[in-house]
């Protein structure tokens, strides 16, 4: 991140910041990161599936079941739009 921040970006594209990660230094990654979006105006995309870290940093999501858009919104439309609950937890309506 350290040789990307001394460019001046506009644009962040990150993906997986948080893999493979102690939960503390996953904490510590999304301060930062928010750190950096606030002081220095950079627009992120962030490819993750810890959905802990994206709800904590994202604005906008798009999710994705196997290559294709499958719903956009807010975290709160995300959490609990049922086509997501169905690709990624196998859950149908009854």
């Amino acid at each position: 991140m350290a040789m990307c921040l001394v460019q001046e970006p506009r644009l962040m594209l990150l993906d997986e910041p948080t893999a493979g990660m102690a939960r503390a230094d996953t904490e510590n990654t999304i301060a930062l990161l928010k750190d950096i979006r606030t002081k220095r105006g950079i627009t992120m995309a962030i490819i993750e599936h810890d959905m802990q870290v994206v709800f904590s940093l994202a604005d906008r999501i798009t999710v994705l079941a196997q290559g294709t858009p499958l719903v956009e919104g807010s975290p709160d439309q995300i959490k609990t739009d049922p086509k997501v609950r169905e690709a990624y937890l196998g859950e149908t309506q009854i």
